[in-house]
């Protein structure tokens, strides 16, 4: 089955079950609670979760798309925080009714193990010894877990500050700036008029990449 049939048989199988429960809606911007041991499904949007440096700075955990778990009972580390990047549609589950069904236990697990390959991938681009490799490492994983083709290249359909991605590598915000303008004057990528990101070479951009 093909990545995208599977997101589709899982939203199926939400429906089926949830179909009488209300989804929980949180503004772009608001931070997401996290309680306990509840599982929040992101139905719509995308999140950004994020821990704190001593020094106060982010340090980027992941981003979190369609149909991927988020809960506070899934990691270590304090403290551990969730943010909606775009406005999002989630679905609040039980770890009981999630062992309850073998099929709802399966497709959370997958969806696990999806967010274990990009916390893979982040920490193999941290590795790397130059900001514009791991910047545009970054570019080709946020392409490949949120990126729509279109005639103008792939598009990512989350759209970071340039703070935000400085704490997801590491390094300043007039470095990524200085960076991205430089890979658009390679024609790399593209600033559309909806401010988005668009990779016209993905290629070049997956050389730097981890996966």
């Amino acid at each position: 089955m093909a990545e995208n049939d599977g997101y589709q048989a899982f939203r199926l199988l939400l429906e089926e079950l949830y179909r009488e429960r209300t989804l929980r809606f949180f503004k772009g911007g608001q931070a997401i609670p996290l309680r306990g041991q509840d599982v929040w499904i992101v139905y719509r949007g995308i999140i950004q979760v994020v821990t704190l440096q001593p020094t106060g700075d982010e340090v980027l955990l992941g981003l979190l798309g369609p149909l991927m778990p988020l809960s506070r009972g899934l990691t270590l580390l304090e403290p551990y925080q969730a943010m909606a990047l775009t406005n999002v549609d989630l679905l609040r589950l039980s770890y009981e009714e999630i062992q309850a069904s073998p099929k709802l236990l399966r497709e959370v697990n997958a969806q696990m193990a999806r967010r274990l390959r990009q916390t893979e991938a982040l920490l193999a681009l941290a590795g790397k010894r130059l900001v514009i490799d791991r910047l545009q490492g970054f570019l080709y994983l946020l392409a490949h877990e949120f990126g729509q083709p279109t005639p103008q290249g792939m598009r990512i359909d989350v759209r970071l500050t340039h703070q935000q991605f400085a704490n997801a590598l590491g390094t300043t915000r007039v470095t990524v700036t200085r960076f991205l303008g430089e890979l658009r004057e390679r024609g790399l990528i593209d600033i559309g008029p909806d401010r988005r990101i668009y990779l016209r070479e993905m290629r070049q951009l997956a050389a730097a990449s981890c996966f």
